[in-house]
């Protein structure tokens, strides 16, 4: 399959700025909406909504709904857009969202509003959305690419009703053009109603009102410093929609954002943390001390998430400085412990022999690592989960997470895999299933590698690992381990779902040996062997997979 569905390059208008609107201008009501992902529920907001929205014109009305968190059948969406006025729908999406979102956006058209279609798939698939690769047709416009500079006029276009089908940032020459992000807008987050994505439970918000304890509301709130990867990962959709080359925004803009966000958060007695989603948060090792450092010269320090790769946190002052600044959890992407495995998906950046030491020198600062596995690489064998398992026990507690070899569309490897004869499905993404194959791996069959991911989510959390991984904690405060044991008890969920309060109350029994303990501890040691930290200092990450990569499943 093209990337674009058959559409040529050269077929991608030239967009010119958007005609300043006059006061007679027409307005319209916008609807962002979201697909629910399929695999986690993912409770934390995804920044492209609210980006746009501060992006709108503003005598526009835009509205938010993401289905992680307000869930409706498509009969339900369409009755909104209806009985609200909705003049156009905006849809981003994932490639393991996507056929979700093509549902959604037919329903919706049939009930005769506009929709356009954006993010990393709709990119590398234009022309699928537009019905141009001999399927149905989804969308009436679609955004490819980054949206920062075409959102207006699409917005403008809508209103006036003259929406062209593809809004590409490309100059004269037709040469894609990538947005600054010196400018970068400001999204009015001590404003915004977010209140979907409060992570305390219904039944839990009144009794913590009454106690007082600053723990009302808990959000997780995307944040991003820059955009880009030069390095090039064979299975990774990044480079392909933000380019090899690093944009950053101002520290100072950054900074602000977190101040707003602190103040929010004490203002409504509830918790802020941060979820910085920058593909790899450090990727200039300079700046990102910098940030660190501005962000702790103001006081700006929030619990935060951060993804970076292992072969930056060599650097211990960097270490230093991020727990300084607030992080509590790095996401790895490890991929495997076998360096001809890495070489075979370009990421001979990744030292296995160096991430024991990596976990270790965050965990002495209670910075603690989400650790990614691929299964299914060339190289890999029947047991290779085994062969993992026991490498990650020596390592500091933590929480991995493992997937399949995924190809996506339009990158190295799907079109090597195309090359190959082993794509299976070659359009996996309009039969989404979760953690299923989609090609032929080369030392192992698929139902092998199915069982390899399989058992290393079951051993990984099951009550025993997760007793083994509040021991290794034993010098922690409480805080610590009660974040860590919600984590895990969380992360279990993205591939054995609890079935409703059923599901829950069984899998807090199977893990009661471990909650005595904590609760056990807070009685006679609460501060640990260790300094005591602040418990509200002490965020419990999302139950996200921030990023697009092989791993992720569909």
């Amino acid at each position: 399959m093209k990337p674009d569905g058959g559409t040529a390059p050269g077929a991608v208008p030239t967009i010119p700025g958007p005609v300043a609107a006059g006061p007679d201008a027409p307005s319209i009501r916008i609807l962002l909406y979201c697909p629910d992902n399929g695999v986690t529920r993912n409770f934390m907001p995804h920044l492209w909504m609210f980006l746009l929205q501060s992006l709108t014109p503003p005598r526009h009305e835009v509205r938010l709904i993401d289905g992680n968190t307000q869930p409706m059948s498509d009969a339900e969406l369409v009755r909104y857009v209806v009985e609200n006025k909705i003049g156009l729908v905006g849809i981003g999406a994932m490639t393991r969202m996507i056929a979700k979102a093509y549902r959604v956006a037919d329903a919706v058209r049939a009930a005769g509003v506009p929709v356009v279609m954006g993010g990393p798939h709709v990119t590398e698939a234009p022309g699928e959305a537009l019905g141009r690769d001999g399927g149905p047709r989804h969308a009436d416009a679609v955004a490819v690419g980054e949206a920062d500079e075409t959102w207006p006029l699409i917005v403008e276009d809508a209103a006036r009703g003259v929406l062209r089908e593809v809004y590409a940032p490309v100059d004269a020459l037709g040469k894609e053009r990538k947005p600054s992000l010196e400018s970068y807008p400001a999204i009015p987050w001590e404003s915004l109603d977010i209140g979907q994505f409060n992570r305390i439970p219904n039944p839990l918000r009144a009794f913590l009102h009454q106690m007082q304890w600053g723990w009302e509301t808990f959000h997780i709130i995307p944040i991003e410093s820059g955009r880009g990867c030069p390095y090039g990962c064979e299975f990774c959709t990044v480079t392909g929609f933000f380019g090899d080359s690093i944009r950053f925004r101002s520290n100072r803009s950054i900074v602000d954002e977190m101040l707003r966000l602190k103040e929010r958060a004490r203002r409504s007695s509830g918790q802020i943390a941060v979820f910085f989603v920058d593909d790899n948060f450090a990727i200039n090792v300079k700046r990102t001390k910098a940030l660190l450092r501005d962000i702790v010269a103001a006081g700006a320090q929030l619990s935060w998430v951060g993804q970076i790769s292992a072969n930056l946190l060599r650097d211990e002052e960097l270490v230093d400085l991020i727990a300084e600044s607030g992080g509590k959890w790095i996401f790895i992407g490890m991929e495997s412990l076998d360096p001809a495995n890495l070489a075979s998906v370009n990421k001979t950046f990744n030292k296995p022999a160096e991430f024991a030491e990596v976990l270790r020198r965050l965990a002495r600062r209670h910075v603690y690592a989400i650790t990614s596995f691929i299964f299914g690489l060339d190289h890999d064998t029947p047991g290779v989960a085994g062969r993992t398992l026991e490498q990650i026990r020596a390592w500091p507690p933590g929480l991995p997470v493992f997937g399949q070899l995924t190809p996506f569309p339009a990158t190295p490897l799907y079109q090597r895999l195309e090359r190959e004869g082993r794509l299976t499905r070659p359009q996996h993404w309009l039969e989404f299933a979760p953690f299923q194959m989609a090609h032929t791996p080369r030392a192992m069959t698929v139902p092998q590698v199915q069982a390899e991911v399989h058992s290393a989510w079951l051993d990984s959390y099951s009550p025993t690992a997760t007793a083994r991984a509040i021991d290794g904690m034993s010098g922690e405060p409480v805080p610590y381990k009660i974040s860590h044991l919600v984590a895990r008890l969380f992360f279990r969920g993205i591939y054995f779902p609890p079935k409703g309060a059923w599901g829950w109350l069984k899998l807090l029994a199977s893990n009661r040996g471990s909650i005595l303990r904590i609760v056990k501890d807070a009685f006679i040691r609460w501060n640990g062997t260790a300094p005591s930290p602040d418990p509200r200092e002490v965020a419990v990450p999302a139950i996200v997979l921030p990023i697009e990569d092989a791993a992720d499943s569909g």
